[in-house]
């Protein structure tokens, strides 16, 4: 009680209790002196109804122990990591900074709490309160990550840490130049062909008949390998540009692989293939978009497995909502550590194999795009030796 009303307040009611006592003892009326113990005990309260005197200003500021919980919590509501840095030691740390550094950091000398050259030259620096560039950490955390570290003085001395991931920017960076640079090669390589047999037909060997057809031919092949290039390039783009719209025509898929082996009739294998089809609801598709993926996928098979054997076509339903499509060859198979790049853009497994083939090395590329368009599921199972099977499993179209 003496804590919550404070000392001078006690004393005052303890006053006003002998008050009370006094007038009982001098009028012997125990009502009376109730009374006056009651509104003695009344006056002193509302006077102390404020409290008792406010603190100096000085104790109103927030005690180191009471300051820290209060940046931790602000810390701790920004996802990225953040560490407050006095006197060169963390003296907090939010989730993701505990995350990618560890919990010890918390009052470790910031150079073994950051094991990085470049951070710890920043942060050791004399800071001359200005905000500076951001310093470029490369494989903290694990070997292929890069992070961004802003430093910003506070008014009282200390720095706030915050780091950045740059990783996917990084990689998108680094697959857009790749993509160019593997794009300009696959064009420049029957570029060069070209230019070579047109500039040999030009002088004498233009003269002979049997060597003028044969160097056309020639020709018109590496002519054709470049605008399938071309044409795979532009149906890339397409679909990256419609990944966020989804499709939603109703697609009979197997009508659609009956009119797509039908197509591929005239191919060299055409009489392996094999269809296995089941009753399944219609998907919610693009028929272009699928027919291309049918192609890519069918033509594949055809290409790679070995000759006289089937090439399996199985269209069933998984559960109610989805239609597993699958294409199963029997060719040598694909060794398991070139598995998960196989979508990868001009990724080949065999480079003189695949384009001796005709093959672009977008093929799987496209075929990935489409089925993300779709918000279905692509898995690529291959054993070595015994054969691959692709399998696509799409979302049928719900009837409104």
């Amino acid at each position: 009680m003496h804590a919550f009303l404070g000392v001078r307040t006690a004393l005052a009611l303890v006053v006003a209790a002998i008050a009370a006592a006094a007038s009982l003892l001098l009028n012997g009326d125990a009502q009376a002196s109730l009374v006056v113990l009651v509104c003695a005990a009344a006056a002193v309260l509302i006077a102390a109804s404020g409290g008792d005197a406010p603190p100096p200003p000085s104790s109103l500021l927030a005690a180191p122990s009471d300051s820290e919980p209060a940046i931790a919590d602000v810390i701790e509501a920004i996802g990225e990591p953040l560490l407050v840095i006095a006197d060169h030691r963390v003296e907090a740390a939010n989730q993701g900074a505990r995350e990618l550094l560890g919990g010890h950091v918390l009052g470790e000398d910031v150079r073994v709490a950051i094991r990085h050259p470049a951070a710890a030259e920043r942060l050791m620096r004399p800071d001359d309160n200005a905000p500076g560039a951001p310093i470029h950490l490369v494989g903290l955390g694990t070997r292929e990550q890069r992070w961004e570290m802003r430093v910003r003085t506070l008014h009282d001395g200390r720095r706030v840490v915050h780091l950045i991931d740059r990783t996917g920017n990084y990689a998108a960076e680094r697959m857009r130049v790749d993509f160019v640079a593997n794009a300009s090669h696959e064009l420049r390589t029957p570029l060069a062909s070209l230019l070579g047999y047109v500039e040999t037909l030009r002088e004498d060997a233009g003269d002979d008949p049997g060597t003028r057809a044969r160097f056309l031919k020639i020709v018109f092949g590496e002519a054709q390998r470049m605008q399938q290039l071309i044409e795979d390039l532009i149906s890339l783009s397409r679909i990256e540009a419609e990944k966020y719209r989804a499709p939603d025509k109703a697609v009979n898929l197997a009508e659609l692989i009956g009119q797509v082996t039908n197509e591929l009739s005239g191919s060299p294998r055409a009489a392996d293939l094999v269809t296995q089809i089941a009753d399944v609801a219609p998907v919610a598709g693009d028929p272009t978009q699928l027919s291309q993926l049918l192609h890519n996928v069918i033509g594949n098979a055809m290409k790679y497995g070995r000759e006289g054997t089937p090439v399996t076509i199985a269209l069933q339903p998984e559960g109610e909502a989805m239609v597993r499509l699958s294409v199963a060859d029997e060719g040598e198979g694909i060794p398991a550590q070139h598995i998960p790049r196989l979508t990868e853009r001009f990724y080949r497994v065999d480079s003189g194999r695949s384009r001796s083939l005709g093959g672009t090395g977008l093929g799987l590329a496209i075929v990935k795009h489409i089925v993300e368009r779709h918000r279905g599921r692509l898995d690529i199972a291959s054993t070595v030796g015994k054969g691959t099977n692709v399998t696509m499993v799409l979302p049928v179209r719900r009837v409104s």
